[in-house]
């Protein structure tokens, strides 16, 4: 399978935290900083986890649902100066999920066009790619900062427009129901992930075709997907 190239364009679309990187630990310890210092009782783990993949002032509001608008932005102001300063400790870690270079690798020699649909914003993803040495990997990216938040359809929309390739061939990829709910609001396939931050049977509901337990059976269902020949 090492010989494949891709004929017609194809796009495949990776969510970033929860799907390539493990942030989750950063993640919650900078919304508990925040909740902190704005004197407000720092919210459950689990909690923190179901939200991750929107884009931040959504996950404030659900996890402060009495919060006004200005305390939702003042958090995410907070949320923003922990995670800075949280990066810059040599003992932060945030690491890629096994075999996700790999397939990333992979899907880049068949000549796969790769993009990232995330609710970060681009400067927390510029970061973390950076961080793994995965700039050069992905053609697209589309953030927080860029159009609506998921489960709008608006990133892949943007990704395809961008890169001249229609829903029929792409893909995306994720680990929570926000990223399914996404590609079908875009009316385009999605595959999730079971190690992320929601159930593979909430993914399958959300309209997940099948969800991966390894990131090695990815590169096998896009060539299969896309009938990618060698």
């Amino acid at each position: 399978m090492n010989g494949l190239m891709v004929g017609e364009p194809c796009l495949v679309v990776f969510d970033c935290d929860g799907t390539l990187v493990d942030a989750q630990a950063g993640i919650i310890q900078a919304i508990h900083e925040a909740f902190a210092a704005a004197g407000l009782p720092a919210p459950g783990a689990e909690a923190i986890r179901r939200g991750v993949g929107l884009s931040l002032e959504v996950a404030i509001r659900r996890l402060a649902p009495e919060a006004g608008p200005d305390l939702v932005l003042r958090l995410a102001d907070l949320y923003r100066e922990a995670f800075v300063a949280l990066r810059q400790r040599p003992e932060y870690t945030e690491p890629l999920y096994p075999g996700a270079r790999e397939a990333l690798d992979q899907l880049n020699a068949w000549g796969v066009v790769l993009g990232v649909a995330t609710g970060k914003g681009r400067r927390g993803l510029g970061l973390s790619l950076e961080r793994h040495g995965l700039v050069d990997r992905f053609t697209v990216l589309q953030t927080a900062d860029d159009a609506a938040g998921k489960p709008a359809p608006d990133m892949l929309i943007n990704a395809m427009a961008e890169t001249g390739i229609g829903r029929e061939r792409t893909l995306m990829i994720g680990d929570t129901t926000f990223d399914m709910l996404m590609a079908q609001a875009a009316r385009v396939a999605a595959v999730g992930v079971s190690w992320g931050y929601h159930a593979p049977g909430e993914l399958i509901a959300a309209g997940a075709a099948r969800v991966l337990d390894r990131f090695a059976d990815l590169p096998p269902h896009v060539a299969a997907l896309f009938a990618l020949e060698g």
